[in-house]
């Protein structure tokens, strides 16, 4: 049995409201809506009621699960989706989310149970096989793991991530030969994807064929220019061909796009003090520290920084943290011990030296002392290594973190879908707008409700920078009101309103010119009267969309345009629309905002964060402006406060502000 997670339903009420009955095929659909726009508290909620009225059904407890793995509540995502087995076998999708929720709580045993019975059902979801074989790599069941993969290339012969799998699988058999040959099969069925590119240049690393290493991630750059890690492991093979120039600039690159990156900073502080710039090395491993207060290698290094420079009493400091949590380093003692004696604390300098002896002493007696491993030849160590005596050695990411590779095919079309990131659009006054159980926000000016309140116009006007496409009769129902509109122009030719109502009419079957027209003509009847300026802004600027599109048509079909006007010219023109209309009605929140925009796309961002900031002190409930100011914080740099308005603005409704976060804020090691 297939689900379809995106199986959007609009749904105009709420059924329980009106009867005690629910009507439950509804209430899921909301429930799925709210789990795919990310509001995963309020599917829970919705999903919650149907299994109160209809216990024995087994879709509302595996949405539920699906909700809680996204929530990260793991055991709870794996008792729903039990639940859900238990009313019915034979959902693949509940065993794939169980095998998930057990990865993430260290049960391979049982995520396997979980494929291996998903796989009955369903023996060639190249998902399935794709983590039941990490599962297995997990478990280091590598002959198991190597059948698996034969299977799944007996699937799915194009498959690169399978080759690139048995590769690594090679590789932990220490098996190098047929590694490569694994990574150049992927090579040859895809010679544009980076990973495969990257696979085999981590091979040629650990082979110490750093030329050929640099040549693939060369490669794989070319491919992916914009993922720091392969920066870093650029470094690394430059570092070793004795290039610091160059893996300094491979760091720069790569913490330039990933200023968060771990092991950028830790590496860059290393190679930095390598080429004695000590300040920026302390710069480097004091964001280590800040991100990982308890790694003891970044101390015990700032501390060999701090002596070098002359702060002697922060170097002893920081000697001393990690002498504290490896009482048997030794080059910590010996360390302190020199620093000490620049102070002059001789009694503390003579108490580390008598313990080095001491532990010398031992040494030669037979007694073994922890952490005093005689350092390997290795110039590298994993991010893992937790030995003091390494940590000089350049770090390097470790083989097995298999977490990030297992696939969940609801989690990209939930939490972590590819948006693009663009702001929300601009506000307009009509009859219609979409409707959403999950974004309630209610846009409101008394004026327009008062306006409402006269029944000027055909239909309650709206607010709404949502807005819904006419179906078949509303088409038609607005064709025959600019009949009706139009013979009573005729009789009243400067009534404001019946001109204004035209236009919307015209605005709604999209004859854009003919209600550019009529604005033009309500603004002449009444200058004073703020609507028809403020939706001729919005006509202007869907306009010069048009015409931009139809310059790009004609672009790229060769053609040779004129007459058309600029894109800037006619931004100004709906700029100055929305000047006019904030100079008569200087409270209109949706004037502030939408010039905001305006000014945004015209690139003049501080001018637009002033937008917004007026719309926010008009309304501290105006979600799309934290949005959009987030955004354009963004855009400046200022990543910050950018994710406090997007934090805001998806706590006001807007759940599409958690993706975006979530890309800005995102750590990658």
């Amino acid at each position: 049995m297939k689900y379809r997670l995106l199986n959007l339903l609009w749904i105009w009420m709420f059924p329980w409201m009106v009867c005690a009955q629910i009507n439950t095929d509804r209430v899921m659909a909301i429930g799925r809506n709210a789990l795919y726009f990310e509001d995963y508290v309020l599917s829970i909620q919705y999903f919650n009621q149907v299994i109160n009225a209809k216990p024995y059904l087994s879709d509302p407890y595996f949405f539920r699960g699906l909700a809680k793995i996204n929530l990260d509540d793991f055991q709870g995502a794996e008792k729903d989706c039990t639940e859900a087995i238990e009313r019915n076998p034979f959902v693949v999708n509940a065993y794939q989310i169980r095998g998930l929720a057990r990865i993430q709580q260290d049960n391979f045993s049982g995520a396997v149970e979980d494929y291996i019975k998903a796989l009955e059902f369903d023996p060639e979801n190249i998902t399935l096989w794709h983590n039941l074989v990490l599962c297995r790599i997990r478990q280091e069941n590598y002959d198991v793991a190597k059948q698996e993969l034969d299977r799944l290339i007996q699937i799915s012969p194009k498959y690169t991530k399978a080759y690139l799998m048995r590769g690594e699988v090679d590789l932990k058999q220490k098996d190098t030969l047929t590694a490569e040959k694994d990574f150049n099969k992927a090579l040859e069925i895809d010679r544009y994807d980076p990973d495969t590119w990257s696979a085999r240049a981590m091979l040629y690393l650990m082979k110490e064929k750093y030329v050929d290493a640099e040549k693939d991630l060369d490669q794989a750059i070319h491919l992916s220019v914009r993922n720091s890690g392969l920066y870093i492991n650029r470094a690394l093979s430059r570092y070793h061909q004795n290039n610091l120039r160059g893996a300094m600039s491979d760091y720069d690159m790569a913490l330039d796009m990933d200023p968060n990156n771990f092991i950028g900073h830790y590496n860059r502080g290393l190679l930095r003090a390598q080429v004695g710039d000590d300040n920026r090395a302390i710069e480097d491993f004091n964001f280590v520290i800040e991100m990982e207060p308890d790694n003891m290698m970044a101390i015990f290094n700032r501390g060999l920084l701090l002596d070098q420079t002359g702060d002697y009493r922060g170097a002893i400091k920081d000697y001393s943290t990690v002498i504290d949590e490896y009482p048997n380093f030794l080059v910590g003692y010996q360390y302190r011990a020199a620093a000490r004696k620049k102070i002059g604390d001789m009694k503390g300098a003579d108490a580390d030296e008598f313990k080095v002896m001491k532990a010398h002493l031992d040494q030669m007696n037979g007694v073994k002392q922890q952490n005093s491993d005689e350092d390997d030849k290795s110039r590298t160590r994993k991010k893992s290594d937790k030995n003091m005596n390494n940590y000089r050695k350049i770090v390097v990411a470790d083989n097995d973190n298999s977490e990030e590779k297992y696939k969940n095919d609801y989690r990209g079309r939930v939490q972590d879908r590819n948006i693009n990131i663009v702001p929300q659009p601009m506000f307009v006054i009509t009859y219609y707008e979409k409707y959403s159980d999950v974004k309630q926000q209610r846009h409101y000016y008394k004026f327009v409700d008062d306006l409402n309140a006269r029944r000027l116009y055909p239909s309650a006007l709206l607010i709404t920078n949502d807005e819904a496409a006419l179906n078949e009769s509303q088409a038609n129902r607005h064709f025959a009101s600019i009949d009706e509109q139009t013979s009573a122009i005729v009789n009243e030719p400067q009534n404001v309103h019946k001109r204004f109502a035209r236009a919307l009419d015209f605005y709604l079957v999209q004859d854009l010119e003919n209600a550019l027209t009529d604005l033009n003509e309500a603004i002449k009847c009444e200058p004073t009267y703020f609507l028809p300026y403020f939706n001729r802004a919005i006509v202007r600027y869907k306009l010069m969309e048009s015409q931009k599109l139809l310059q790009d048509y004609e672009k790229n079909d060769r053609k040779v345009t004129s007459g058309l006007s600029t894109q800037s010219s006619d931004l100004g023109m709906v700029k100055r629309d929305l000047d006019k209309v904030i100079e008569l009605i200087p409270d209109f929140v949706y004037a502030y905002y939408n010039r905001g925009n305006v000014l945004a796309s015209l690139k003049d961002y501080r001018a637009a964060i002033e937008d917004y900031d007026r719309a926010i002190e008009l309304d501290a409930k105006f979600a799309d402006a934290y949005y959009n100011r987030g955004l354009t914080h963004i855009f400046l740099g200022n990543n910050k406060q950018g994710i406090q308005d997007l934090s805001k603005a998806g706590e006001l409704g807007l759940y599409s502000a958690y993706n975006v976060i979530k890309r800005f804020t995102e750590r990658t090691e």
